[in-house]
């Protein structure tokens, strides 16, 4: 869900070429499938298109390749950890946080998993998400080089 809310914020902000989205989970059990139909049901009833999302699975190559890799939970986050950290040399903490580090509301908490509860949990989620997106967002359009230079540059 954060992949999708978080992509479409960035587009909205007019930082798509500029900031690449993307997401993964680091057990391999879903690769390749859209995500769990209840939260693509939520993100449509929301305005969103979670239609292009498949599963992948976290690669330690993603530090190379990401300037910020975010976990939803504590859990999630010991796993990026260890799986960035086997890739050879020290995992920056800056680089490797929580999702929630960046919540408004909840600073530093993690995003509870709603598979095993009911429609509600979707929506708190989503909740969760776009707010988080939001500050996320409005740290990267203050970044230097990821500002907009307006008409005249």
């Amino acid at each position: 869900m954060a992949d999708v809310v978080l992509t479409q914020r960035v587009d909205d902000a007019g930082l798509a070429g500029r900031v690449t989205v993307s997401s993964c989970g680091t057990g391999d059990w879903h690769i390749g499938q859209p995500m769990d139909e209840r939260a693509a049901a939520v993100l449509r009833a929301n305005d969103y298109d979670p239609s292009a999302h498949r599963a992948q699975q976290l690669a330690p190559s993603w530090l190379a390749t990401n300037d910020l890799v975010l976990a939803m939970d504590a859990g999630n986050l010991a796993d990026v950890r260890r799986v960035t950290a086997s890739s050879g040399g020290d995992v920056d903490p800056e680089r490797v946080r929580l999702f929630g580090d960046f919540d408004p509301v909840e600073p530093g908490g993690g995003v509870p998993d709603p598979y095993y509860g009911g429609p509600q949990g979707f929506e708190e989620v989503l909740a969760m998400v776009e707010r988080t997106c939001a500050v996320l967002v409005s740290a990267l359009q203050q970044l230097p080089g990821l500002r907009d230079p307006g008409p005249d540059k």
